[in-house]
């Protein structure tokens, strides 16, 4: 009897631990669960909740839904490549706050819900790339502190507002390229944090121009500033930009926290181990056209506002000489009425004497 129940609870122990999906194949060992082009229609739910890996690449997967993978809490690799994902519910990720790496590229995700990243805040590497997402959410930069990896092309932005990037610190790739990019003045952020980013030591692939045709086909990271001229007074974003990025410059170059660092000369590599392109050091040779593009704006709008105060306090003594001046001529004919009314008082009063004697 003890026999039978010893066997009986070796294979219950058994089917614990080697718990894995009919159309899946796991490593016990290493906790990774491989479920590759199996045709599967919904995440599987047979997975033991150890599970550190699993791979969904290459299946027919349309959603996920809320708590989708609440079974495996521990994940850190989460790769859904490949699928027919359009829609992400804002709860699916919950309970992922091991996941490190996600994969959602080559779907057809048209939005990212800011909820969706709550839950996944230790994130290093992000893939989004060859989707149709048109936007970022407000929430990205709050979401991923500890972001490396952000795999953004191939998709349909045509903008893309400094604020999401400037809080990702520890951000060292960045990939852009194959998105309808308008280089209008809401870009000049961009290519001010795209330069500082390179100068310390980030990669960008590319972001390449589609509107205006004067930009066509031009990496918004080498089109001059002169082309941005009509900017530089009527945009307050390319002002505020300026200043933000020359404050940010100062700062680092004051407190020497981002020495230049030397590249070797037979290999072209920096520390990082990434090729340092010529037109790198192109760039860091017109900082100084950037320097008095900023300067020049910064005065020129001071003197528009000087202007416009002038202006308004002209405006504010000149109204306050007209109504001072037609107070005084309403007292005018105030005093003149008054007169007036008295003088016929009068020529009234001598009228009756003259008749009493007549009487």
């Amino acid at each position: 009897m003890a026999g039978a129940v010893f066997v009986l609870y070796s294979l219950v122990l058994f089917q614990t631990v080697s718990t894995c999906h009919k159309e899946c194949s796991c490593d016990t060992n290493a906790k990774v669960v491989d479920c590759r082009g199996r045709g599967l229609y919904d995440i599987p739910r047979e997975l033991h909740q150890d599970t550190l890996e699993l791979y969904l690449q290459n299946n027919h997967l349309r959603g996920l839904g809320s708590m989708s993978f609440q079974e495996t809490p521990q994940l850190q690799i989460l790769d859904l490549t490949n699928n027919s994902i359009t829609t992400l519910s804002p709860s699916s990720l919950l309970g992922l706050k091991s996941l490190r790496v996600l994969s959602l590229a080559n779907n057809s995700i048209r939005e990212v819900d800011r909820r969706l990243l709550v839950s996944i805040k230790n994130l290093t590497i992000l893939d989004l790339s060859f989707n149709t997402i048109g936007g970022l959410p407000g929430g990205l930069a709050d979401s991923f502190h500890f972001l490396t990896h952000l795999s953004l092309h191939y998709n349909r932005l045509t903008k893309l507002d400094r604020i999401h990037l400037e809080a990702l610190g520890k951000l060292k790739v960045l990939q852009l390229k194959g998105n309808p990019w308008k280089c209008d003045c809401h870009l000049i952020g961009l290519k001010l944090w795209l330069e500082t980013f390179a100068f310390k030591g980030g990669v960008v692939d590319s972001v390449t121009c589609i509107q205006p045709h004067l930009m066509l086909e031009r990496d918004l990271r080498h089109i001059p500033y002169e082309l941005f001229q009509s900017c530089m007074i009527t945009s307050y974003s390319y002002l505020f930009a300026n200043i933000h990025y020359l404050d940010n410059k100062h700062r680092m170059l004051s407190g020497q926290l981002h020495p230049s660092p030397k590249a070797p000369s037979g290999g072209d590599f920096s520390p990082s181990g990434e090729a340092i392109f010529p037109e790198c050091e192109a760039k860091q040779r017109s900082r100084p056209v950037n320097y008095r593009h900023a300067i020049a704006t910064v005065v020129i709008t001071g003197i528009v506002c000087g202007i416009v105060c002038l202006m308004m306090l002209a405006a504010a003594v000149y109204g306050c000489a007209y109504a001072a001046i037609n107070a005084k001529y309403q007292r005018e004919l105030k005093k003149k009425a008054k007169e007036a009314g008295s003088g016929d008082k009068q020529k009234n009063i001598e009228r009756e004497e003259h008749k009493k004697p007549l009487d």
